[in-house]
């Protein structure tokens, strides 16, 4: 499908004009992850920012769509009905978390100062099969699909047991909502602090032969445990950093423009691709390894580690920031949504240090010494 295809689908659905055929071909379309960005994307650029004209009920777009259904063809009406909750419920689930569709105050004119951030759940995805929600207020045992305990719980943080084996590689997948951070501690001791929004996969116990690998996307920090037989290996969609002990943060975000390593103590070698040792970028401690993403080059430059690294302790500091870069952040770091309909403001650069601040807070400091002006509605924040 094309992009303008999609884009017709998507105003059809809002519009409450598609039909079911369409909306089965949009909800298939749905199904891969980045067409889902894409989806909210749209809808932030071209209905969220004028929200306050809009009246969408999605309760009230189902009975719509009901209704329609049954017009089209009454005899095929118990087909048609079980087929539109098939598709809807998708559509509906897609939307149900974005801002969209959150039930917004369209008559009010005076923001409400209390910020609810959108609540969601720790994910344990066990073997690419079974999920389980992760209480970060819970202590309990570990097991993998055959009830095999390989690990414990204790609150915030998961510790995998070192049970060394041979066999067949099963890995874990630890999905980090907006608004949260977690641990967790490898097989071999390595430690890993997740970033929100970020999601690490990595097998429940290291081989005795091979590489130790795991897969990041968003930003995580580091200590990995010394085994100079078995290097370390964190691969990012954009560039792999390979370790055998060291101190490092790693930050590779899909919505970033790039991936940035930043060695805090020991050695790392950074790499694109397939691993060639002409292609090697070395770091020693206090350098940062940058890829713009979608290009090849890996650059380094030297930096203060404690600006990359604060955000373990609930802090958020922003050097030589664009306004759009920060509420991006604000985002992830807070759970909200932000719709800046100031573009001029989102181009301009900021200096700021926040030490586990409330958002309420942030927001505060912006508009008293930059004069930003906002308005609040739930867990959405405008900026004017």
């Amino acid at each position: 499908m094309t992009a303008k295809q999609s884009e017709r689908l998507i105003v059809k659905y809002i519009t409450n004009q598609a039909s079911q055929d369409e909306m089965e071909l949009l909800t298939i379309w749905l199904e891969d992850v980045d067409n889902q960005k894409v989806f909210k994307d749209f809808l932030k650029t071209n209905y969220a920012i004028d929200y306050m004209m809009s009246t969408f009920d999605a309760s009230e777009a189902k009975k719509k769509l009901l209704l329609k259904i049954r017009q089209d063809n009454n005899v095929f009406y118990k087909r048609k009905i079980q087929s539109y909750f098939k598709y809807a419920a998708i559509l509906i689930a897609v939307l149900g978390g974005f801002y969209f569709y959150q039930n917004l105050n369209t008559h009010s004119t005076e923001a409400n100062n209390v910020i609810v951030p959108k609540e969601n759940a720790i994910v344990l995805q066990v073997d690419n099969e079974s999920e389980q929600i992760i209480d970060p207020t819970n202590t309990q045992n570990l097991t993998d699909n055959l009830g095999k305990i390989i690990g414990k719980q204790n609150k915030s943080k998961l510790v995998y047991s070192n049970l060394e084996s041979n066999v067949k590689l099963i890995y874990n997948t630890l999905k980090i909502p907006y608004g949260k951070t977690f641990e967790v501690e490898l097989s071999d001791g390595t430690v890993a602090y997740l970033n929100a929004g970020s999601t690490l996969r990595f097998p429940t116990q290291f081989n005795k032969k091979g590489n130790r690998e795991v897969y990041l996307t968003g930003e995580g920090y580091f200590e990995v445990a010394k085994d100079r037989s078995h290097p370390f290996i964190v691969n990012t969609q954009e560039m792999n950093v390979e370790v055998l002990g060291t101190k490092f943060n790693v930050s590779s975000y899909a919505e970033d423009v790039a991936t940035d390593v930043v060695l805090v103590e020991g050695k790392v070698s950074l790499y694109k691709g397939v691993k060639k040792a002409d292609k090697m970028v070395y770091l020693s401690p206090g350098l940062k390894g940058s890829t713009v993403n979608g290009q090849g080059k890996i650059t380094k430059v030297k930096v203060n580690t404690d600006y990359y690294t604060e955000w373990m302790k609930g802090n958020l500091v922003f050097k030589n920031a664009s306004f759009s870069d920060i509420i991006i952040k604000l985002e992830r770091r807070y759970s909200v949504t932000f719709i800046n309909k100031n573009n001029t403001l989102g181009k301009e650069v900021f200096n700021a240090r926040f030490d586990n601040e409330s958002i309420e807070t942030v927001l505060k400091y912006f508009s008293d010494s930059y004069a930003i002006n906002y308005e609040i509605n739930k867990n959405i924040i405008v900026i004017k």
